[in-house]
């Protein structure tokens, strides 16, 4: 149980070091393109597709499934020791996977930040001068500021009369 714990932390370090390695160049998946594609299927100079950077998960799965397939029979064939087994195949292909969409979500999110860096610089400006005017009215140190009542204008007082004298008038009582 423990070698599978260390070979999968391992195969997500290795998963978020070739996801941000194809992120920078795409050399290998470029080379292996030229190789298997004709020249007008060829992929574009602009475009930085490589086996796991913008690709979608079946593809993912299918390249890194292939590498560790090809790694696993290279140690069987190399050393007597059979020592690759499914476990360790498995958490191979699922850490790979893991660390690959970990590395999209940190390299995103660095993208993401970078582009909107003055939109948060000003949210983090007000979010800033709010807290302060807070903690400075919970403090007391705020002065409010007085408002100017408003004057209430006097009608004439008329006296105003009661209901008896009010029936009187209409003739309703005597």
């Amino acid at each position: 149980m423990t070698l599978e714990i260390i070979v999968f932390i391992s195969a997500i370090l290795f998963g978020i070091l070739w996801y941000w390695r194809e992120s920078r160049s795409n050399r290998t998946f470029r080379m292996l393109n030229k190789i298997t594609h004709a020249k007008h299927l060829q992929m574009k100079p602009d475009d930085s597709k490589g086996f796991l950077h913008q690709q979608n998960f079946l593809l993912r799965l299918v390249y890194i499934s292939l590498l560790f397939l090809a790694a696993a029979l290279a140690v069987m064939a190399l050393t007597p020791i059979s020592i690759a087994s499914v476990q360790l195949f498995v958490a191979c292909i699922i850490g790979t996977l893991i660390g690959s969409y970990v590395a999209s979500a940190v390299l995103f999110a660095n993208k993401k930040i970078t582009e909107n860096s003055d939109i948060v610089e000003d949210t983090l400006e007000d979010t800033f001068d709010k807290g302060k005017t807070f903690v400075n009215d919970l403090r007391g140190e705020h002065k409010p500021t007085p408002q100017p009542k408003e004057t209430v204008k006097q009608e004439e007082v008329t006296p105003k009369k009661s209901a008896r004298e009010r029936l009187r008038d209409k003739g309703y009582l005597d």
